[in-house]
């Protein structure tokens, strides 16, 4: 994985999307003087410019472009230069209408906003390919290049296209996955319900089915791992060509938990792992769209497999795309910026340099406001350049945990499928429960897949893993042989990756490292509970099964209903570690009382020691191979006092133990 900062002598990248095809000439000059006012080293430019490049077909206009690059690089901005595939034109899609998206009703998707293609359409990738080539080729040595930027935020609009080009893609997909017909057949368990096919020819996308009914499960599963598929190959096939004619690296920009695309899958095709984040301000209770930021930042330093990452896009304040769109809180843009920094980023760029004054984001907030410079927002974003130009040492330190989450997508995309025991059960839902009851504590964690490498952690949680292949068992057996500490929770281990179940009892893959065999799952009506004996009076939620402790020790069980007695909560010696077992979604304070034994067992401590966590506190430690960097950001209205010594690299000043962090502040301390 390759760091941005090298190319940037060192710096942490800050700056953001720069459009200035959307601005007369005159104004471009006024740009990059107040970029070298913030401190903006990093811009990126061309993202949306297919339209204004290639005018018509095969003919190109890079003159403006040629400007404004040379522009940026005589006053010291480097480029991270787009190759423009994310939008194609309206000539091109009239010319072409074929391209068009068709979704699952069989409308066709017209142009006229973005992303407006069918991913497997060879009109769009022989153009999308077309393009990159000429703008690669041309501007492979202009200095100000410093990365390439792949499309932009794939499949955020078209990840599912259910046209006959889809459909004959998919077929092709799926011989290369089966080889037959009668692999297919097996593998989606056709039998039931007369599906059998005989011929490739008669297997089509999971489109709308008949009334009041549901499409094959596994047909479905594998349309997402296709769509998902589908879309990587068109990245693969651009940043090829880049990587043919320039040594800079590759990236696109990730959505942090977008369900469409398997970014363990695509990390793995990047040369920098890149990402875009914006606050979510309604749905997530006290304090979680701020928990938010945290859990973002811990999955896009695992896809890069914990080395420094770019943030890519954030906003500055309001966004123009939720149903109410608040400003950001005074000193909220500072305290944003350095969160994903504090969790592994060497840089913060926003979306986008210039609010525009026309079209769909209008209303999004970008560094330079409506207002002006003469406004808060404005100052606000030259103290960020300026403090992360004071951060620049710890550029390529790294975060460490030492707990892990496992999330997989395959299992994420298989549990929301329809026809299940209940559909309150999401792939996120308890996955961010127990990432929160960490933050709330102070303890970062890591995302892994479930059969990565788990020997760097002390625990690994596992929640509700639907779906998985036949090494996450043994994976997870070997990490707890070998002295680890892993808790699975309900619903996990259910099936295997054609999405059948596993025989003999469940939770299948896991049965036997938990000792514990469950014959029934029992999940609850809307706001039922059940009371839990040996959790001081808590309370389970939206899950119960009748399970039996085979090798385990129970620690708790249910109170009352029918299941009273039957454990919930169990706890199983395997070599020299354990495995915990959790049958049901608990209350908040249960939930958190089994996170702080399960800490304490795995010999698990935050970077600081609180006799009480104080609430609104983030505290993260980035490593280098000379100095620890400690980020405590107080998102709360109190001060609060930091047991720690060493020099606060944003004041350049000393700390001394006891020194405090004032409301809304951050502090970064050499330690």
């Amino acid at each position: 994985m390759r760091s941005v900062t090298a190319r940037l002598g060192g710096k942490l990248a800050f700056g953001g999307d720069y459009n200035p095809e959307q601005w007369p000439e005159s104004v471009w000059l006024e740009d990059v003087a107040l970029m070298k006012e913030a401190r903006v080293n990093l811009v990126s430019v061309g993202i949306f410019s297919w339209a204004k490049l290639e005018p018509a077909e095969k003919e190109y206009d890079f003159g403006w472009l040629d400007r404004v690059l040379d522009l940026l690089h005589d006053n010291g901005i480097a480029v991270d230069l787009a190759n423009a595939s994310a939008t194609p034109p309206p000539w091109f899609s009239r010319r072409y209408p074929d391209s068009l998206p068709v979704d699952v009703d069989g409308q066709k998707r017209w142009y006229g906003a973005r992303q407006a293609f069918c991913p497997s359409s060879a009109d769009y990738r022989t153009a999308a390919a077309r393009l990159t080539r000429a703008i690669g080729e041309r501007y492979t040595n202009h200095p100000a290049v410093s990365m390439w930027h792949v499309h932009n935020e794939y499949g955020c609009h078209n990840w599912h296209c259910y046209c006959d080009t889809s459909a004959e893609a998919f077929r092709t997909w799926l011989r290369d996955r089966y080889s037959t017909v009668e692999s297919l057949n097996e593998a989606w368990g056709t039998a039931f319900w007369s599906q059998r096919y005989y011929d490739w020819a008669e297997v089509i996308p999971p489109r709308t089915p008949a009334y009041n009914t549901f499409a094959n499960p596994t047909q479905q599963l594998d349309f997402w791992r296709f769509s998902s598929d589908e879309l990587l190959d068109c990245f693969r096939a651009e940043a090829e060509i880049l990587r043919e004619v320039s040594d800079a690296p590759v990236t696109t920009n990730f959505m942090t938990f977008f369900k469409p695309l398997d970014y363990w899958a695509w990390a793995a095709e990047q040369d920098l792992i890149s990402n875009d984040h914006y606050r979510i301000v309604e749905g997530l209770g006290p304090n979680g769209a701020t928990h938010d930021l945290a859990m973002s930042g811990d999955l896009v330093r695992s896809l890069a497999g914990g080395r420094p990452w770019l943030l890519m896009e954030h906003s500055t304040s309001a966004v123009n795309w939720q149903p109410r769109n608040p400003a950001k809180l005074p000193g909220q843009l500072r305290r944003d910026s350095l969160t994903h920094t504090a969790r592994g980023a060497d840089g913060a760029l926003f979306f986008q340099w210039r609010q525009s004054k026309a079209g769909a984001e209008k209303f999004h907030s970008a560094l330079v406001p409506h207002a002006g410079t003469d406004s808060q927002l404005w100052r606000d974003v030259v103290q960020l350049g300026t403090d992360l130009e004071s951060l620049k040492e710890l550029a390529g330190s790294t975060v460490r945990p030492e707990v892990a989450i496992t999330v997989d997508w395959e299992s994420w995309w298989a549990i929301e499928l329809d026809s299940h025991p209940t559909a309150d059960v999401t792939g996120l839902g308890e996955l961010r429960r127990f990432h929160r009851a960490l933050w709330d504590r102070g303890v970062t964690a890591d995302f892994v897949h479930p059969d990565h490498d788990l020997s760097a952690y002390r625990l690994v949680i596992v929640p509700t893993l639907y779906l998985t292949g036949g090494e996450a068992g043994p994976n997870l057996t070997e990490f707890v042989e070998a002295g680890g500490t892993a808790l699975v929770t309900y619903f996990s281990g259910i099936v295997d990756h054609h999405d059948h179940v596993r025989l003999g009892g469940y939770p299948g893959a896991f049965r036997d490292l938990l000792g514990v065999r469950v014959e029934e799952f029992n999940p609850l009506l809307g706001g039922a509970s059940v009371q839990i004996s040996g959790l001081n009076g808590g309370r389970g939620t939206l899950w119960t099964e009748s399970a039996t402790a085979t090798t385990a020790e129970t620690l708790a069980t249910y109170g009352d209903g029918p299941l009273a007695g039957r454990p919930v909560l169990t706890r199983n010696a395997v070599g020299n570690g354990e495995a915990w077992y959790l049958g049901t979604r608990l209350d908040e304070a249960s939930h958190a009382e089994v996170v702080g034994r399960l800490l304490r067992t795995a010999g698990v401590a935050p970077v600081l020691s609180f006799d009480e966590w104080p609430v609104g506190l983030d505290v993260v430690e980035r490593v280098g191979p000379d100095a620890r960097y400690v980020f405590a950001v107080n998102h709360a209205d109190t001060p609060v006092a930091l047991p720690l010594r060493g020099h606060n690299l944003l004041t350049a000043t000393d700390w001394a133990e006891g020194d405090e962090v004032g409301p809304g502040d951050v502090v970064v301390i050499r330690a």
